[in-house]
């Protein structure tokens, strides 16, 4: 049966993969590609897909592996939080409904808010040596980037606030960093494939800025209603 937790781990999933699809990481994922990798695009290019294949692999996994520590740390200090205000539980979980909306009318262009637009990420100027470098800048990209990607996630850890326990938490921006992370992992592989995608893409960017948008405002206002039980016995009762 599809609980109100399988709800919960597809949407943060899938809020993962609308990052991941974000105009600030989709056309700078090649840059990474070769930051962590230490090689060349147009080397990647001809031999990425043969010669370097397994390297490139274990260094976006490292990359990923770091990202995710942070989101999942976040995700159960978010949780932690929640727990400490069981008592404002419901007052709670209402705010951080219209705070998830009001991002998503900000991402889908509906209003603008100004400081969600500064372009704040840290920076590493040498990459450390070795897959423990790709971690720590993977690391670095979970503590530090672009507010781009902000309201989606502080989306998902709003919600992992209101999560009854810790594991939860964890368990959510674990799905939310796959949603990202696979994605990448897929792309840095494939880079050939992912350049000729990004180039018949690129032209929708404003389309899935919008999507995401939309995504958000749904999401807040399955947070402020409560309605993820509903959601899930009403598919319950369509997959039966």
């Amino acid at each position: 049966m599809l609980g109100e937790q399988n709800v919960s781990l597809f949407l943060a999933f899938s809020a993962g993969v609308l990052s991941f699809a974000s105009p600030c990481i989709l056309p700078l994922i090649p840059s990474y590609v070769t930051y962590i990798t230490g090689l060349s695009l147009e080397r990647l290019k001809t031999e990425g897909e043969k010669g370097h294949r397994m390297e490139t692999f274990f260094h976006s996994l490292a990359f990923v592996l770091g990202f995710s520590i942070v989101f999942i740390s976040l995700g159960a200090s978010a949780s932690l939080l929640g727990q400490v205000m069981a008592r404002h539980q419901t007052l709670l979980r209402k705010v951080g409904g219209v705070i998830v909306v009001i991002f998503g009318l900000h991402f889908s262009g509906l209003i603008n808010i100004r400081f969600l637009q500064v372009y704040k990420k840290a920076e590493l100027k040498e990459k450390p040596m070795g897959y423990l470098g790709s971690v720590i800048i993977g690391l670095v990209f979970g503590a530090g980037w672009t507010p781009c990607i902000g309201p989606i996630l502080a989306s998902i850890l709003l919600y992992a606030s209101t999560a009854e326990t810790m594991t939860r938490g964890i368990t959510l921006l674990t799905a939310y960093s796959l949603g990202l992370g696979i994605p990448f992992i897929i792309s840095a592989v494939a880079i050939n494939s992912f350049l000729s995608f990004f180039q018949g893409i690129v032209r929708h960017m404003k389309a899935l800025t919008v999507i995401s948008g939309i995504l958000l405002i749904i999401i807040g206002v399955l947070i402020y209603t409560n309605s993820l039980t509903s959601i899930s016995t009403y598919f319950n009762q369509w997959i039966s």
